[in-house]
C-alpha cells in the first residue's frame, strides 16, 4: 500500500468495532488498512466487564431494538467464538415485590430521573421480554424466579433482606483482547489486499493523503513513515474520535464518554459461593453492579462516571471503595478489603455526547455519522459512535454495507455464521473435545493436560502453538507459578504483532489480569521477547521498567 499509495478504506482505531469492520471488509475483497496508535485492542476494548450480554437494563429506556440486536449477537457469538464466549447464569437479588413500577414507566416515557429499586413483578416482566428477544438462535435456558428460602439455600451468603431472586442467562468472554487480535488476523488471512499496523500514529492529513509514523523503538525518524490515499476513511478511534476528526480536518463533538472501572479480587470463598454464576445487582445509589468468577478470581464492576480523558484513565481510590462497599452490602457475611485486589482496570466508554445527569441512562446504541468530502478532503469520514462489545459484528455489518455502497460494490459473504479465529471447528461437546485432544496429541506428542490448556486459551489454533518449539529453553515453562510455557510465549512474540512487553502480559495472555504474573516470569518473558525481536540489554531493561510502572500504577499489580 505504501508503495502504490492507494487503498480503498483506512480504518483508524483497532478496537473491537474497528477490528470487526476490518474483517468484514476484507471478506468482501475491499483493500483495507487498519492502524492503531497503540496496540490492537488496548484502549476501551480492553476494559469491558468481559460480558457478552443482551442488555437487560436497556428495556427500561425503551431501547428494544438494541436489546433485540444484542441478544441475537450474543447467541451468534456463543456459536462463532465458543473458545472464548460461554454461557453465564446470572442471579438478580430482589428486595421487594412491587417497587419501581411507576418509576420504570416514567423512564420508558423519557424521564431522566435516577435509577431506583426494581421489584419482583417488574423484574419478572423484564425477564419475560428478555427471553422473547433472545429466542432467535436460542442456545440457553429461559429465566426463572424463586422465593427467599430457595434463594438463600442456593446462595447462603446473600443478604437476608432479599425477598426473591431471578435467574437468567447471558454470556461472558474469557479473552476479549485476543478476540480483537483474531478478527484482525482473520481479515489479513481473507485478503491479500489488507494490512494492519499497531503502534502507528496518524500524523497528518493533506489533500487526500494520510501520513503515518510507526512508533517502533529503534527506528530512525523517517524509517517508519508512510503515506496512503484512501477512497474512504472510517474513524473507529472510540473515545478519541473527536481528536482524530480534528486531525482529519473535520472537527466534531460526538463523544461524551463515561468511565467504567473494575477490580479483581483473590477471594476463594466468594468464588466458591458464586459456583459459576454472576450476581447482577443494584448498589445503594441505584447503579447496576456485578460480580462473577473470572479465571478463578472475583471480578467486580463497574462504575459509571462521566469522564473525557482516556489517556489518563485509571481506577481511583474512591471507585475501589464504592465497589467494595457494594459487595459488602450484598454479601454481609464475607469480608472484603483492598488487600484482596490483584488487578484493576478502567476505560472510557465512547458513548454519544449527552446532557443527561445520569450516566447510566446514556444510550449504548451505535451510530455511524458521515462527514461528506470537501475540496481539501476528497474522502468521506464515517465515525463509529457508541456501541457495545456484544454488537460489534452487527455494527460492522451495517457500516460495511454503507462502505460497499459508496464504493459501488456488493456484499460477497455474510459474517453471521463466520467462525472467529480459534473458534473454527472448535469441539464444543465433551466427546468431540476428547477426540480433538487425542488427535492433537498424536500430531504433536504433547501432554494431554497441556493441550487441554492450550485449547481453552487459543481454540483450535492451539495446534500451531503446541507444534512450536522455543529455541531458547530446554524447560518449556515459565519460572513462576503460572502454567504458561516458554515456547508459547516465543510463538506469541514471533506471530502476533508484539511490540512491547505489556502486549504479551496484558493482551496476548491473561498473565497480568489473572493474578499469576511474577517478577521472575516478567524477566523471563522479556528475555524471550528480546531474543526473538533482537532487543538489546537496554531495550529489555526499558521494557521491564515500563511494564512494572504501568502494571503498578494503573492496574494495582504487586510484583
Amino acid at each position: 500500500m505504501a508503495r502504490t499509495g492507494e487503498v480503498d478504506v483506512v480504518i483508524l482505531g483497532a478496537g473491537i468495532n474497528g477490528a470487526g469492520l476490518f474483517r468484514d471488509l476484507c471478506a468482501q475483497g475491499v483493500s483495507c488498512l487498519i492502524v492503531d496508535k497503540g496496540d490492537f485492542g488496548s484502549g476501551t476494548s480492553a476494559a469491558p466487564s468481559r460480558l457478552i450480554h443482551g442488555g437487560l437494563k436497556y428495556l427500561e429506556t425503551g431501547e428494544f431494538g438494541l436489546v433485540a440486536q444484542s441478544t441475537l449477537e450474543r447467541n451468534l457469538l456463543l456459536k462463532n467464538a465458543p473458545h472464548y464466549v460461554s454461557p453465564l447464569p446470572t442471579v438478580i437479588p430482589i428486595f421487594s415485590w412491587s417497587k419501581g413500577m411507576w418509576a420504570a414507566l416514567r423512564t420508558l416515557l423519557g424521564s431522566t430521573s435516577a435509577p431506583r429499586s426494581r421489584g419482583a413483578i417488574l423484574i419478572k416482566i423484564g425477564l419475560a421480554i428478555y427471553d422473547f428477544y433472545g429466542s432467535r438462535h436460542r442456545v440457553m435456558p429461559r429465566h426463572r424466579l424463586v422465593g427467599r428460602r430457595r434463594a438463600l439455600r442456593d446462595m447462603p451468603a446473600l443478604t437476608r433482606s432479599i425477598v426473591a431472586t431471578g435467574t437468567y442467562y447471558d454470556a461472558k468472554i474469557s479473552h476479549p483482547e485476543r478476540l480483537v487480535l483474531e478478527l484482525i488476523t482473520d481479515g489479513l488471512a481473507a485478503s491479500m489486499l489488507a494490512a494492519a499496523a499497531n503502534y502507528t500514529a496518524l500524523v497528518s492529513s493533506s489533500n487526500g493523503v494520510l501520513t503515518f509514523r510507526s512508533k517502533g523503538a529503534g527506528q530512525s525518524e523517517d524509517s517508519g513513515v508512510f503515506s496512503v490515499r484512501p477512497k474512504l476513511v472510517v474513524n473507529a478511534a472510540g473515545p478519541w474520535i473527536d481528536d482524530v476528526n480534528a486531525l482529519l480536518g473535520a472537527p466534531s463533538k460526538m463523544i461524551g464518554g463515561t468511565k467504567g472501572s473494575h477490580i479483581l479480587l483473590k477471594h476463594d470463598e466468594l468464588v466458591r459461593s458464586l459456583a459459576g454464576r454472576m450476581l447482577y445487582f443494584e448498589a445503594d445509589d441505584g447503579r447496576i453492579c456485578l460480580v462473577y468468577d473470572y479465571l478463578g478470581l472475583a471480578l467486580v464492576g463497574s462504575t459509571d462516571i462521566q469522564a473525557d480523558n482516556p489517556d489518563t484513565v485509571r481506577c481511583e481510590p474512591q471507585e475501589i471503595d464504592y465497589l467494595l462497599e457494594s459487595v459488602r452490602a450484598l454479601l454481609p457475611g464475607m469480608s472484603f478489603g483492598r488487600d484482596q485486589i490483584v488487578y484493576a482496570y478502567s476505560g472510557i466508554r465512547p458513548l454519544p455526547a449527552s446532557d443527561t445527569s445520569v450516566p447510566g441512562l446514556i444510550s449504548r446504541d451505535h451510530s455511524a455519522p458521515v462527514a461528506e468530502p470537501e475540496p481539501s478532503r476528497p474522502f468521506p469520514i464515517i465515525s463509529l459512535v457508541g456501541g457495545k462489545w456484544t454488537t460489534f459484528r452487527g455494527f460492522a455489518e451495517e457500516v460495511a454495507n454503507t462502505v460497499l455502497n459508496r464504493l459501488g460494490r456488493g456484499r460477497k459473504v455474510t459474517t453471521r455464521s463466520m467462525a472467529i479465529g480459534g473458534g473454527k471447528d472448535f469441539p464444543t461437546e465433551a466427546v468431540a473435545r476428547t477426540a480433538w485432544l487425542a488427535e492433537a496429541r498424536s500430531a504433536t506428542g504433547a501432554d494431554l493436560r497441556r493441550l487441554d490448556q492450550l485449547l481453552s486459551r487459543y481454540g483450535t489454533k492451539a495446534l500451531q502453538i503446541a507444534r512450536h518449539q522455543s529455541p531458547w529453553s530446554n524447560e518449556d515453562r515459565l519460572p513462576g507459578a503460572s502454567d504458561y510455557g516458554t515456547s508459547e510465549i516465543d510463538y506469541i512474540v514471533r506471530n502476533e504483532f508484539v511490540e512491547h512487553l505489556t502486549d504479551i502480559v496484558m493482551r496476548r495472555t491473561t498473565l497480568a489480569i489473572g493474578g499469576s504474573l511474577t517478577m521472575g516470569d516478567l524477566k523471563q518473558i522479556a528475555a524471550i521477547a528480546g531474543r526473538a525481536r533482537n532487543w538489546g540489554s537496554q531495550r529489555i531493561s526499558d521494557e521491564l521498567d515500563a511494564a512494572v510502572a504501568q502494571l503498578g500504577d494503573k492496574n494495582l499489580v504487586r510484583l
